[in-house]
């Protein structure tokens, strides 16, 4: 298979890999990772609060919950776990065990992604889907660390300099198991526990910080936590109510979990130690089409002012001097022409937008009209909002994954060779002052 062409229906697997690097808690990184994917029709952003009014308007399908690992090791992790039996609810449940270092990131959007319904995940990573839906954790988190594709687009947006750490790690890991193993050993098959040895994953062995995502996802009636480190599956935090929202089951478990990050906390220490990121509707996608909509509409009602008032129809309806109507209409990426649509349904909605505006009496066609105009306005405000959202996001991803390193050794080479690194690096002397 050619990996440059990606995923192509039954991938291959690819045991020798480059290995994971870290990404960072990001939304905007999320969104194109997701992207990257196939994933059409969702974004990800972030949560300040799990309040009503700063979550529940988003409709979330997912939450991702990044925090600080506390000093634990995972030994007396897996030690409580061993006797946690899995959930016989879960089994519907999309869960990958979390098998290489730093691939936490991607494995909590998969692991939500994957359990959402009525979303486009595109070719490849549906297929990817339809192939390990049946599979056991243990085997879904092996065959997303042998997936090219989705390493490829984990590893599109990581920093250089992360990407040479993940290869040093992986490096030094090899060497000091090759110094570890004794001699006799060699050849024989080592009796271990399974995945209860395993270690720590994202848990560097320096004084560095490291983060571990956590997903929460709806499905089948019930709230669902999903840890790729916790190898008994998913577990169910709740039931929802029906007809309620599955936020307020979720709630106060997160108020627990953020509580105790915070109490814990230095004063005196500026790092993060926790953030929430929300798998929402793409606000783009929604916000085009409801564009293209009022297109349509407006269109519709200039019809029936013009078959009810064909001479002077625009006298009868106010229009603003400060914005044109077409450029009401116009954005920075659509002309006031019709364009595409994304949701499936919109020609059954436009139908139904038609039929009303023919029946609609003549009286109430002005100021349909004009209800339709500042509409637009606002739409067209959304657009370019979400138009300069996505732009700095892709000039903040360019930054961090542009590789400055040649660059500075070609200065500091240029400096040495030239004579003035020496004035900048050495101490400058203390002049002798007389007594």
């Amino acid at each position: 298979m050619d990996l440059q062409n990606g995923y192509n229906g039954a991938e291959e697997l690819d045991l020798i890999g480059t290995p994971f690097s870290v990404l960072e808690s990001d939304p905007g990184l999320f969104t194109m990772l997701l992207h990257e994917m196939g994933v059409e029709g969702l974004e990800v952003t972030e949560v300040y609060d799990i309040a009503p009014w700063a979550i529940d308007h988003l409709s979330p399908r997912g939450l991702i919950f990044c925090y600080l690992c506390p000093e634990e090791t995972q030994g007396d992790r897996d030690d409580v776990e061993t006797y946690d039996a899995p959930d016989a609810d879960a089994e519907d449940v999309w869960f990958a065990n979390q098998l290489a270092d730093n691939a936490c990131a991607s494995q909590a959007l998969l692991n939500v992604v994957l359990n959402c319904e009525n979303i486009d995940l595109g070719e490849r990573l549906g297929s990817f889907l339809s192939d390990t839906c049946k599979m056991s954790p243990e085997m879904k988190g092996l065959a997303i660390t042998n997936s090219p594709f989705i390493r490829h687009a984990h590893n599109s947006f990581t920093r250089p300099a992360d990407t040479r750490a993940s290869y040093h790690a992986a490096a030094s890991s090899a060497l000091k198991y090759a110094k570890s193993k004794k001699p006799e050993q060699t050849g024989k098959r080592k009796s271990g526990k399974g995945f209860s040895n395993r270690k720590k994953v994202g848990k560097p062995e320096n004084n560095q910080d490291a983060y571990h995502f956590i997903g929460y996802v709806p499905r089948h009636g019930k709230v669902w936590e999903l840890d790729g480190l916790r190898f008994s599956g998913p577990l169910e935090v709740g039931e929802i109510s029906p007809g309620s929202n599955w936020i307020n089951v979720l709630r106060p478990v997160l108020k627990m979990r953020m509580q105790r990050f915070l109490s814990g906390a230095d004063e005196n220490t500026d790092h993060i130690k926790y953030n929430l990121l929300a798998v929402v509707e793409d606000k783009y996608r929604k916000a085009s089409d409801e564009m293209e909509m009022l297109k349509r509409e407006r269109a519709a009602l200039e019809r029936r002012l013009q078959e009810t008032y064909p001479d002077e129809w625009s006298n009868r309806v106010r229009i603003s001097s400060s914005c044109p109507v077409d450029e009401t209409f116009t954005t920075s990426v659509q002309p006031d022409s019709y364009g595409p649509t994304f949701s499936k349904d919109f020609g059954a909605r436009k139908m139904e937008k038609d039929m009303a505006i023919l029946d609609m009496p003549a009286r109430r066609i002005p100021a349909s009209w004009e209800a339709c105009v500042q509409s637009a306005l606002s739409v067209k405000l959304t657009i370019e909002e979400e138009v300069e959202k996505a732009k700095a996001a892709n000039t903040e991803n360019l930054n961090r994954i542009f590789d400055y390193e040649p660059l500075f050794r070609a200065i500091i080479t240029s400096m040495h060779a030239e004579g003035t690194l020496d004035e900048i690096i050495s101490p400058p002397k203390m002049k002798k002052t007389k007594r």
